[in-house]
């Protein structure tokens, strides 16, 4: 009698974990010899409805070295961008860089400064979710090309520690 609730509480205990819900997509980065998985900033399920907060994730590095970055499937398979804020040789931040991927096109991307002694700071992805942004009305913004101004779904960020 014992050896079968066991085995039941066995199986349901499998069949329990089975059926939870899957986590958050992780991006993982690449610099310098080390990695890291991040778990998002923010996640929210695709119609932006419902979402969880996180953190961010930090990495040493050298002036100089790239960012590796490699998204799932779960995250490529929507618009994505890679953000990145580096600084020059001597230290001054220069704009960010902005590169957009359509769905599906890609899951690894080396971010880079322009030259090459350059800091990367920081690197986000943001994916994009199937929500656009609206007014009170709920008629959607649009952006100067006329386009519906899409929202964010999920925001990772790397951080990256001088050294």
């Amino acid at each position: 009698m014992l050896r079968r609730l066991a085995v039941v509480v066995a199986c349901a205990a499998f069949v329990a974990a089975g059926c939870s819900a899957p986590g958050a997509p992780q991006v993982t980065f690449f610099v310098d010899g080390d990695s890291v998985q991040a778990a998002p900033l923010m996640h929210c399920d695709v119609r932006v409805r419902s979402c969880e907060q996180g953190g961010t994730a930090t990495l040493p590095a050298r002036p100089g070295y790239p960012v590796q970055v490699s998204v799932p499937a779960e995250v490529s398979d929507a618009p994505w961008v890679v953000i990145t804020q580096y600084a020059n040789a001597s230290g001054e931040r220069q704009e960010p860089k902005w590169r957009f991927f359509s769905p599906g096109t890609r899951h690894a991307y080396t971010v880079t400064g322009d030259r090459p002694g350059d800091q990367v700071l920081t690197v986000e992805i943001q994916q994009v979710g199937a929500a656009y942004a609206a007014d009170q009305a709920g008629d959607p913004l649009l952006d100067d090309s006329g386009d519906p101004q899409l929202v964010t779904r999920g925001i990772w960020i790397l951080r990256i520690e001088p050294v």
